[in-house]
């Protein structure tokens, strides 16, 4: 069996949830990452949408935000920032949200915002919303992709940039939420899913080689899982060599 880290396994679970033909809105980081290793394996007919107006970009190497300029060089086309929003976005145009997260709570509420204090006086201060919020309120359903750590899955998020499914059933539709919600949580260690009836995100899939207390230890509440915990296939080494190569990309990019 081919080496591979836990940061692999993570990226190839993720672009395993993408789906050939589906429209997905990508975040930077771990969920471009992921995305883009999807269409250039399984998912050729994938649609890489980015914030920045870029629709159908097919980046021959990762981009290093969301105004890299390989992602205009290579869309279907090129729109506004309020097009992307106003038309594609807010309406349910798009199938799949593909977002990150500092915080994550037990209901998907993800904070990209402040950690510590409060707003005003942060212990830190973090990027910030971008169009986090309006993904998660609007894609037909939303996967997050995050290392999994005491530090990031919180009992509470300190401050909810982005809501996942509030404080459980039925805060979506009180707010007025199109989208699905966070369906799906993939992180190093293994696969959360909502759960249909409590909205609580639940353990279903551990990594090869993860244990069921090593994935409560790295949460910070009672991580409910679920009767049939399955195991994930490890990465292909089609999958792998595919990853490392989009990874090369990165530093000849810089």
């Amino acid at each position: 069996m081919t080496e591979y880290t836990a940061d692999e396994m993570m990226t190839v679970a993720a672009a395993r949830q993408l789906r050939d033909g589906t429209a997905c809105f990508v975040g930077i980081g771990l969920p471009s990452t992921a995305a883009n290793l999807a269409r250039a394996t399984h998912a050729p007919g994938l649609v890489l949408i980015y914030e920045s107006g870029c629709l159908g970009a097919k980046p021959d190497r990762l981009p290093l935000s969301i105004g890299d300029g390989v992602l205009a060089d290579t869309a279907d086309a090129v729109v506004s920032v309020p097009e992307v929003f106003n038309y594609w976005l807010q309406p349910g145009r798009i199938d799949v949200g593909f977002l990150g997260a500092a915080q994550l709570d037990r209901y998907g509420n993800i904070n990209t915002t402040v950690v510590g204090g409060d707003y005003t006086d942060p212990k830190v201060r973090l990027p910030g919303a971008g169009g986090a919020p309006e993904i998660a309120a609007s894609c037909g359903e939303v996967v997050v992709v995050v290392r999994q750590s005491l530090r990031t899955f919180t009992e509470r998020v300190d401050f909810v940039t982005s809501v996942g499914y509030g404080s459980g059933p039925g805060d979506r539709a009180r707010l007025g939420l199109r989208g699905g919600g966070p369906r799906t949580v993939i992180t190093d260690l293994g696969v959360l899913e909502a759960d249909p009836a409590t909205c609580e995100l639940t353990l279903t899939r551990l990594h090869p080689g993860v244990t069921v207390d090593q994935a409560r230890a790295a949460t910070g509440w009672p991580l409910a899982v679920a009767d049939e915990l399955a195991t994930g296939e490890p990465p292909t080494a089609d999958e792998l060599a595919v990853l490392r190569a989009l990874e090369a990309t990165k530093r000849t990019a810089r």
